[in-house]
C-alpha cells in the first residue's frame, strides 16, 4: 500500500492578521449631481476603504442646521474594513476632496459629506474624530437609512438600538425614501 502525502502549510514568521472592522458611514450631498455625487463616493470607498457590504436607499431630507440651501440625498453605507477609525477619516476626507468638497462653513452647501457614524463597538473621544456620531440621536435623515441597514446595531454610549433611537428622535423634519 503506498504511503499516503500530505501537504503542508507553514506560515511565514512575518505574517500578521488583519482585523476586518465594520464602518458605517452616511454620504450626502445637496450640490450639483446629487446622486452621482453618491454613487462616486460608493466607487471610491470600495477602491480606498474596504468593501461595500450593504448600503441604504437614498433618501432626501430638508437640509439639517442651515435651512437656506437645497435639500440633500443621504444613505448609510456598511464598510468592512482592516483600517483603523484614524485611517478611515482620512480615507473619506480624502475623497470628500477628491469630489469637489469645500469646506467654507459649518452646515453649509457641499458636493459630498461623509461622516463616520459607528465604527464596531468603539468609542473614540478626540478633537477630530468622534465616534459614535455625536449627534446621531438627534438626527432623523442619519437614522432613517442606517436603521434599513442595521436596525439591531447597538449604539454603545446609550445602549439602544437604531430603531429604538430613531423611534425615540424628536427632529421634525421629513426624511423621504426615494426609490433607487
Amino acid at each position: 500500500m503506498p504511503a499516503k502525502t500530505f501537504l503542508t502549510w507553514k506560515w511565514p514568521v512575518h505574517t500578521t492578521f488583519m482585523a476586518m472592522n465594520t464602518v458605517y458611514l452616511l454620504l450626502g450631498s445637496n450640490e450639483g449631481r446629487r446622486e452621482d455625487w453618491l454613487n462616486k463616493a460608493i466607487d471610491l470607498l470600495t477602491k480606498d476603504c474596504g468593501k461595500v457590504a450593504a448600503r441604504s436607499a437614498i433618501y432626501e431630507t430638508a437640509a439639517w442646521g442651515k435651512e437656506d440651501q437645497p435639500d440633500f440625498l443621504n444613505m448609510a453605507v456598511a464598510v468592512e474594513t482592516e483600517l483603523n477609525p484614524r485611517e478611515i477619516l482620512e480615507c473619506t476626507q480624502a475623497i470628500e476632496q477628491q469630489l469637489g468638497r469645500q469646506r467654507t462653513e459649518k452646515w453649509g452647501r457641499r458636493t459630498l459629506d461623509i461622516d463616520i457614524l459607528f465604527y464596531d463597538g468603539l468609542v473614540v473621544s478626540q478633537p477630530d474624530l468622534q465616534i459614535p456620531h455625536p449627534y446621531i440621536q438627534e438626527r432623523r435623515f442619519a437614522l432613517a437609512p442606517l436603521a434599513e441597514i442595521a436596525p439591531e446595531l447597538l449604539h454603545p454610549v446609550f445602549r439602544r438600538t437604531i430603531t429604538q433611537l430613531l423611534s425615540g428622535c424628536t427632529d421634525p423634519l421629513e426624511v423621504r425614501r426615494l426609490t433607487r
